[in-house]
């Protein structure tokens, strides 16, 4: 098995819709250039750049786990956009976003997953609580859940929150073999009962070979630190070296996983 070069389309944003005020990020439903609307994540948002980056790899790898992520997109804002924009907020977010932002394809009449009502299989539960393990993804519990109900099939969203250590590159190797102790938090936690044969099934899968190529197609502007004078590649360096070793010690969060359970 075996992650292709992900196929990223570009398209042009030609009406901002509406923002989501619920997401610390504000995103924003758009019309983009291809006929389709698309929720945004802003490059100038407060979380920045490597929130874009997280989403990203969170949702290619989910897919490459076999589990359901809207098409993602590059969308590209042009200077200028936001000016007619009567809200300041908006306003000064577009301002600082020109350029390529990331979009997610809008599943329009989707509902949030309820863990109460909705069916999820054993097998497809124990794949996400395992990946958001091994992302340290903080943002998949009952009060946040990022899982939508869309023609009856579960779908992923929302992986901005993950890989947390890239906002201070500092301690990322020691975090590589650190418990994700927000894991008896998740929504899924009390159906994942697969977690050892998951992770018997695609720990071995996390490769280089397998990792980088989902690295190479993000745009170096959203991977080079100016700060800690990073290149774009030191970067991409830093994210397959974490993920792969990782999944190598994935027994570190499995174990984890079982005890909280």
């Amino acid at each position: 098995m075996k992650i292709q070069k992900p196929e990223i389309r570009e398209v042009n944003i030609t009406r901002y819709i509406q923002p989501f005020r619920e997401g610390g990020s504000l995103p924003g439903l758009v019309d983009a250039d291809d006929g389709f609307s698309y929720v945004i994540k802003f490059r100038g948002a407060g979380q920045g750049k490597k929130a874009l980056v997280a989403e990203f790899i969170g949702g290619e790898l989910a897919r490459f786990l076999g589990l359901r992520v809207p098409e993602m997109v590059y969308a590209c804002l042009d200077e200028g956009f936001g000016r007619t924009e009567p809200d300041e907020e908006i306003q000064d977010l577009l301002k600082f976003s020109v350029g390529r932002n990331l979009g997610v394809s809008f599943l329009n009449g989707a509902i949030t997953f309820d863990a109460n009502a909705d069916q999820i299989s054993e097998e497809e539960a124990s794949k996400i609580v395992w990946l958001d393990a091994l992302l340290m993804n903080v943002d998949r519990t009952a009060k946040n859940t990022n899982m939508l109900i869309w023609h009856k099939e579960l779908w992923l969203i929302d992986h901005g929150a993950a890989l947390y250590f890239h906002h201070s590159w500092d301690n990322w190797e020691e975090q590589i073999m650190k418990p994700f102790v927000q894991i008896k938090d998740h929504v899924l936690l009390s159906k994942a009962t697969q977690i050892e044969q998951i992770d018997s099934t695609y720990k071995a899968l996390f490769t280089a070979e397998n990792i980088k190529p989902i690295l190479d197609v993000i745009p170096d502007e959203w991977l080079i630190d100016e700060v800690r004078e990073l290149s774009a590649e030191d970067v991409r360096k830093v994210y397959v070296e974490f993920l792969t070793q990782r999944a190598a010690n994935s027994a570190v969060f499995v174990n984890q996983i079982q005890h909280v359970r």
